[in-house]
């Protein structure tokens, strides 16, 4: 199987392609995932995560689950049709059909690992057992569903600037953790809504990234599928709306394999150029 990588370099916002090959011997297939997370180690940060041994348990429990539901559909068997033998001593010969060989197959490592990343919510948060949080690039809200009644002296609240820490006296925490990014504790505040919910808003110190996780350790979100609502972007000023605009259209051309907005405006500079100097031989010609 072989597989290719795309890893954002350093120096450009585009993902790079590395190739990557291994056979996969079926009688030894752990020494074939060896090889592949040796690879994610080494061209990627992702094992250095702290939830990245859950999340390939997860990735794993959702393939057994799968090859259980595939195992389960009827299999079709060919009619085979016996020679007729010469006499009944004589054994009966069946034709068996040759096995292809399977082609090879090409992945990319976005496809290796997609599961790896949670679709967001509606409000491009994530849905947890305990807790879920939704999100804008200014602010997350956290609701936390406690038994109806509660007051509010039976909460237990300490914000930082990165770390959350919420729960009821006398319980183990229902939160607490390191954010995934910091926040601005002056301005972070918490309610109950009706006596059965608790609403934590928490401000973004950097108000220009989606968050992938509100508390690291938790299940990370595809902020590439993150679609913030219309009437939102109607409430930023200009300059902000039109960097909102420029992140949103520049995911979507990294989506599809396309150039992104400043290397559309680099190509445009390059076009120009050639235009006014026919002269010149621009057949290797980069632009850095």
């Amino acid at each position: 199987m072989a597989i290719i990588s795309e890893v954002e370099d350093e120096s450009s916002t585009r993902p790079r392609i590395l190739p990557f090959r291994a056979t996969l011997d079926s009688s030894n297939p752990s020494s074939f995932l060896e090889k592949v997370f040796d690879f994610l180690g080494e061209q990627s940060d992702f094992l250095k995560k702290p939830s990245a041994a859950e999340e390939i348990s997860a990735a794993v429990r959702a393939a057994k689950e799968k090859l259980r539901k595939a195992e389960k559909k009827p299999v079709e068997k060919e009619s085979v049709k016996p020679a007729m033998a010469a006499s009944s001593s004589e054994p009966i010969q069946v034709e068996e059909k040759k096995q292809e060989a399977a082609p090879i197959e090409l992945l990319s490592l976005n496809q290796c690992v997609c599961c790896f990343f949670a679709a967001p919510n509606k409000g491009n948060g994530y849905d947890l057992e305990n807790y879920s949080w939704v999100q804008t690039l200014q602010e997350v809200t956290v609701n936390i569903p406690v038994p109806t009644g509660t007051k509010a002296r039976s909460v237990v609240y300490e914000i930082k600037k990165n770390r959350l820490k919420l729960g009821l006296k006398g319980q183990d925490p229902i939160i607490d953790g390191e954010l995934y990014r910091s926040v601005k504790p002056d301005d972070c505040y918490w309610n109950i809504e009706d006596q059965k919910m608790i609403s934590i808003l928490l401000t973004k110190q950097d108000q220009m990234e989606w968050w992938k996780c509100c508390v690291k350790g938790e299940p990370e979100i595809d902020t590439q599928k993150v679609e913030p609502e219309n009437s939102k972007l109607a409430d930023l000023d200009p300059e902000t709306r039109s960097t909102v605009e420029k992140m949103m259209f520049d995911q979507r051309q990294k989506q599809m394999g396309l150039p992104t907005s400043d290397e559309l405006q680099k190509q445009d500079i390059l076009k120009k150029f050639m235009s006014q100097h026919p002269e010149m031989d621009f057949s290797n010609a980069k632009i850095n």
